[in-house]
């Protein structure tokens, strides 16, 4: 029997315009999903639409309509959405379906019956936009402390479910599991709140004279239920009704709840105590992830700065798999991220228009024009025994494979960006392999068919195997790879569900060389800056003296004479060659470039204060050398395990390179 895989998003308020964020989740679950499914799991995706409480009744009075209409007009904008952004959910639940009102009564009843719910006088801060009571040391200058909105006095009748009896059983909980709340960061914060406050009961319910739209209580027909007690209800309800087929027995517990930052109470307590009460297991996992900025600042209507994913799709013609990538390669997942043209705009043409899309263009072209547009043919027994002669083709056969064997911890950690540098590194490594072998040069040389062969072989071999990697995040790349390289592949099947193996690509196999994979972005000008370059501009400039006349000038020292060391100490330095595979900019740094290079046997990150002297790009490729035996050290809270030599007094002046093609890892003396 396959594994079972349960994803869920949280479900999206139907009154939101679609933006970054929800994308951000999405995307994270689908890729998820995907990989799953080429590992042969049986998977279940499932999102939605969170469409009862005050701001739905409202906004359908305001429209002169009523709320189920207004909720079946704005539906679509994220179902749409959905399909432009390539997401393969297998539910989509609408929190106004009959079956999921069902299953909310049903567990509001069980509740009541156990004597978990009690009818209770309340008094307290209500805030309609959040829809939910604050108590008096929340609410700081008659405000909403999560919306910063006004809010309003209220005073009702409520019934209200007994969540504060499981305080402890939470905390127990989350101390032995020690995945079910994460990042770790976050569960700190989740355990910090219950262990320093006492937590209370929660009102679960709306009186109709107030609140119509909802779902009524099974055990009192004058109120509707809380928003987030009907909401958080839908990850067990869609496995009831959104199939034929029963699936709660095949797929609860979930797997991963993804969540935003900003609903990891609601999710981790609310719902975990629901949960407890109703006698069913907890999900797995809940991980709640960061939040985007735009330019620096926080997204808002009134600022006018809210994302449209479908605008930054086609205006500015990045595909919709590029905007994949960006969104999980830009910042490590659970941290918050900025979002830019620029920043896109730099990844899209570093990592994938100069990285992958050239790869493969230039491989497919040496096919087309020396092996009359087919996968050359070598036999195997000889590419293997070249792969062996030649450590260029060893190392980029064996970093290929090797990747394998850390998919699956790379996505149990949601290392996403992580996944996507090995990639980028990969196809780095290859697109080096074929300049040091240069196919160019061995066209020339009858007497070096064969050579030629087993390079262009490898590079294509390496591009079939880094499509079934891609393909999670990036679906239609992996797709067009595959195809251009001739290849008709079932994309449904559970393609990693055995190791891959080196070779399956046929010799003989008619390419289809189709358009470049990723189109350059020319970027656009915007009025804010960037993070990065705002932060640069706001550092102080420094002062020398804080007298209103200049301060004295100290005599100029005459120049001493270098400290010499004996060839002792200097032995102790160990310079070695080192290929740069990657190389990106450190964020709020105008000098710092974080480069990913290969040693040979190893691969090191190293931060260098390069950036004012090179572009990224121009340094991918580049055979430099570094200090390899310093002890790492962090620069801006990123880990640097060496130092890379330049030349310059004040400033880089340039980096010193290798002319001769030695191996990475090769001892400088």
């Amino acid at each position: 029997m396959p594994k079972t895989f349960y994803i869920t998003t949280p479900i999206y308020y139907v009154n939101d315009v679609p933006h970054i964020g929800h994308a951000y989740t999405t995307v994270a679950a689908d890729v998820l999903a995907r990989y799953r499914r080429l590992r042969g799991d049986d998977v279940f995706f499932l999102t939605g639409l969170d469409e009862h409480g005050q701001k739905v009744q409202q906004a359908a009075a305001k429209a002169g309509i009523a709320p189920q209409d207004h909720c079946d007009r704005l539906a679509p904008q994220f179902k749409k959405l959905w399909l432009k952004l390539n997401i393969s959910n297998n539910g989509f639940i609408r929190t106004t379906d009959t079956g999921h009102k069902r299953v909310v009564q049903r567990y509001l009843q069980q509740l009541h019956d156990k004597q978990l719910i009690y009818k209770a006088d309340y008094t307290g801060w209500y805030c309609t936009f959040d829809e939910r009571f604050w108590t008096e040391k929340d609410v700081a200058d008659g405000l909403c402390p999560d919306c910063k909105r006004p809010v309003d006095r209220l005073s009702e009748h409520n019934y209200f479910f007994k969540m504060g009896q499981y305080q402890d059983r939470l905390i127990d909980y989350i101390k032995s599991h020690e995945n079910f709340i994460r990042p770790e960061s976050r569960r700190n914060e989740v355990l910090g709140f219950l262990q320093t406050q006492k937590l209370g009961d929660l009102s679960i319910s709306r009186p109709k004279s107030r609140l119509s739209w909802g779902i009524e209580l099974p055990f009192d027909q004058d109120y509707v239920t809380y928003v987030w007690f009907d909401a958080l209800v839908n990850y067990m309800s869609a496995l009831e009704y959104l199939r034929p087929e029963p699936l709660v027995a095949r797929f609860w517990p979930a797997d991963v709840h993804l969540v935003g930052k900003d609903i990891l109470t609601t999710h981790a307590v609310y719902w975990s105590t629901m949960l407890m009460a109703l006698e069913l297991p907890l999900p797995q996992t809940i991980f709640a992830h960061g939040w985007w900025t735009v330019n620096g600042e926080k997204m808002s209507k009134s600022r006018g700065n809210v994302v449209d994913p479908y605008a930054i799709v086609d205006e500015y013609e990045c595909g919709v798999d590029a905007f994949r990538y960006f969104l999980l390669r830009e910042v490590p997942f659970g941290h918050d991220g900025d979002f830019s043209i620029q920043a896109l705009s730099r990844r899209t043409n570093s990592d994938l228009a100069n990285g992958i899309g050239n790869l493969l263009s230039r491989t497919l072209t040496m096919i087309d024009r020396n092996c009359d547009g087919a996968i050359p043919d070598v036999s195997q027994d000889y590419i293997e025994s070249a792969h062996q002669k030649y450590p260029l083709l060893l190392n980029a056969k064996q970093q290929l494979l090797a990747l394998e064997k850390h998919l699956d911890g790379l996505y149990a950690s949601f290392e996403f960006n992580d996944l996507l540098l090995n990639i980028a590194s990969l196809a780095t490594i290859v697109d080096i392999f074929i300049d040091q072998h240069e196919p160019w040069r061995l066209a020339k040389d009858p007497g070096k068919r064969t050579e030629l062969n087993t390079v262009l072989y490898t590079a294509a071999e390496c591009l079939r195997i880094l499509s079934l990697y891609i393909y999670p995040v990036m679906p239609n790349t992996a797709k067009s790879i595959a195809e251009q390289l001739g290849l008709d592949v079932n994309w449904g099947s559970p393609l990693l569900s055995q190791e891959i193996k080196w070779g399956e690509l046929q010799c003989g196999t008619k390419i289809r060389k189709g358009s470049a994979l990723f189109p350059r972005i020319e970027s656009k000008t915007q009025g804010a800056k960037t993070v990065s370059d705002s932060a640069a501009s706001s550092q102080p400039t420094p002062v020398t003296s804080t007298a209103s006349t200049p301060a004295p000038q100290a005599p100029t020292p005459a120049p001493s004479a270098p400290v010499q060391i004996s060839i002792d100490e200097f032995m102790k330095v160990q310079l070695k060659t080192a290929t740069v595979l990657t190389a990106e900019r450190v964020p709020k740094s105008e000098k710092l470039i974080k480069l990913q290079v290969d040693l040979g046997g190893e691969q090191r990150q190293i931060v260098a204060g390069i950036g004012k002297r090179y572009e990224p790009e121009q340094l991918v490729g580049k055979r430099i050398v570094i200090v390899a035996n310093l002890k790492p050290a962090k620069l801006m809270g990123i880990e640097s395990q060496g130092m890379v030599l330049a030349a310059g007094d004040k400033d880089v002046g340039g980096l010193v390179t290798v002319i001769e093609e030695v191996p990475p890892g090769t001892k400088v003396k």
